[in-house]
C-alpha cells in the first residue's frame, strides 16, 4: 500500500492514497498531517497500515453529539421511552461535555475526564452527579459509540475500556408478605383494586396490563395472554409487541385474581350500558378511562402513589408490584425457570440477575439430596 505525501506548509502535509470501495474499485483519499517530516511519515505508516488491513475509517468531521443526534432519530430498533430517556442523558450529561468534540478524534482520556468531571459538577447548579447517573450516560455514549463503529465512522469504540463509576446496589422496595394483605384490604371498593390484584398475582409490567383487551383475558381457564405494551412518551401513547419473542406470554391466575376480573368486568358492563357504549367487544380494554380510552401508565402510577400515601401505607412504586410477585414466588421454592417464564424474562440468567439475592442458599439440601442418594447405591 503506497502513499504520497506532499509538505503544504511549515509543520503541515497532505497524504494521498488509494482505497479499495468493494467492487474491485479504488477511491482517492486526502488526509492532512502535522508535524516534522517524521512525525508525519510515521501517521502516514498508519494511516496505509488501516488500509492494508481493511480497518480504514474515511476521515470525517462529525461530532459526538451530531452523531448521537443523528442515531437516536433513526432508532428505531429501540422502545419511544428508551429514546426519550437516551435524549436526556445525552442533552443534560454528554453533549454539554463531549458534543462539539469529533467523533473520530474520543479518545479514552476524554472519557476518564468527563466521568471525572459528571461526579464532581455535573448535577444541577454544579452539584455532584450521582455515580448511577454517570453508568447510565456512559451506557448510552458505549450505545452509540458501536453504532458507530457499525456504520464504519469510527475503527473501535473508546468506551470499551473505560469502567463506568461503581453504583452500591439497593434492595429493591417491596411489599413484604404481612403487608400484602393490609393493601389489598384497604384497596377493597377502589378503582385501582382489579389492577393491582392482577400485578401482584401475574407479575406483569404496568404496560402490559394497561394493553389488555378481554380478548387476551380467559376467566374460564384463568388465564391472560400478554402479547403487546401500552407505552407513554411525548408523542403521546401507543401500542407496541413485547421486545423480544418471550415477552408474549400466558399467565395463570389464582382465584382471587379471576374473581377480581370477573367482578371487574361486570361492573364495566354497567357503566358502560349506563353511558350508552353498548356491549364490551373483544378489543374492549380491560383497564381504561371512562370514556374507554387507554390509560396514561404516568397517570396510573401517579394514582398508586397518592393512594398509597394518603392510606399511610408502604411507600413502593406500581412497579414495586411486579417484584413482590417475583419475590413471593422465590420465597415459596418456584424454580427460576418458571418464574422467568411468568415475568417475560429471556431466560433464568436474567431473573437471577435481578433477583439473585433473593434465592435462599440452599446448598445444604443439595449436600442432603446427595447424602440420600448415595447411601441408596450401597
Amino acid at each position: 500500500m503506497k502513499g504520497n505525501l506532499t509538505r503544504r506548509g511549515r509543520a503541515s502535509w497532505r497524504l494521498k492514497y488509494d482505497v479499495p470501495d468493494g467492487n474491485g474499485q479504488r477511491g482517492t483519499r486526502y488526509v492532512t498531517l502535522r508535524g516534522t517530516r517524521r512525525e508525519a511519515q510515521a501517521q502516514a505508516v498508519k494511516v496505509l497500515a488501516s488500509v492494508a488491513s481493511g480497518m480504514h475509517i474515511d476521515p470525517s468531521a462529525e461530532t459526538v453529539g451530531e452523531f448521537i443526534a443523528r442515531w437516536l432519530d433513526g432508532a428505531h430498533e429501540l422502545a419511544g421511552t428508551t429514546v426519550e430517556r437516551y435524549r436526556q442523558l445525552a442533552e443534560h450529561q454528554i453533549v454539554p461535555h463531549l458534543g462539539t468534540m469529533p467523533l473520530q478524534k474520543l479518545r479514552r482520556a476524554h472519557l476518564m475526564e468527563w466521568h471525572s468531571k459528571l461526579l464532581a459538577t455535573g448535577g444541577t447548579d454544579g452539584r455532584p452527579l450521582s455515580a448511577r447517573t454517570v453508568k447510565h450516560a456512559h451506557f448510552v455514549l458505549h450505545r452509540a459509540l458501536e453504532r458507530a463503529v457499525e456504520g464504519e465512522l469510527i475503527a473501535r469504540n473508546v468506551a470499551h475500556g473505560v469502567r463506568a463509576p461503581k453504583v452500591e446496589t439497593t434492595e429493591i422496595a417491596i411489599l413484604k408478605a404481612d403487608q400484602i394483605a393490609a393493601v389489598l384490604a384497604a384497596l377493597v371498593d377502589h378503582p385501582l383494586y382489579p389492577i393491582v390484584v392482577l400485578a401482584l398475582t401475574s407479575g406483569a409490567r404496568r404496560g402490559e396490563l394497561l394493553a389488555l383487551r378481554w380478548s387476551d383475558v380467559d376467566l374460564t381457564a384463568g388465564t391472560i395472554r400478554i402479547e403487546r405494551s401500552l407505552e407513554q412518551t411525548s408523542a403521546g401513547l401507543k401500542f407496541k409487541r413485547p421486545k423480544t419473542r418471550h415477552g408474549v406470554r400466558s399467565i395463570t391466575l389464582p382465584p382471587v385474581a379471576v374473581e377480581a376480573l370477573h367482578v371487574h368486568r361486570r361492573k364495566q358492563l354497567e357503566l358502560r350500558l349506563a353511558l350508552g357504549q353498548g356491549k364490551a367487544n373483544p378489543d374492549t380494554l380491560v383497564f381504561s378511562t371512562i370514556e374507554g380510552e387507554p390509560m396514561l401508565p404516568n397517570g396510573l402510577s401517579r394514582d398508586w402513589g397518592k393512594f398509597v400515601r394518603t392510606h399511610k401505607l408502604p411507600i413502593v412504586t406500581f412497579h414495586a408490584l411486579r417484584h413482590t410477585h417475583a419475590s413471593t414466588l422465590i420465597a415459596s421454592g418456584l424454580d427460576a425457570l418458571t418464574i422467568s417464564r411468568r415475568l417475560g424474562h429471556g431466560s433464568p440468567t436474567i431473573t437471577l440477575g435481578v433477583y439473585g439475592h433473593l434465592f435462599t442458599n440452599t446448598d445444604d439440601k443439595a449436600a442432603a439430596i446427595m447424602q440420600a442418594a448415595l447411601k441408596g447405591s450401597n
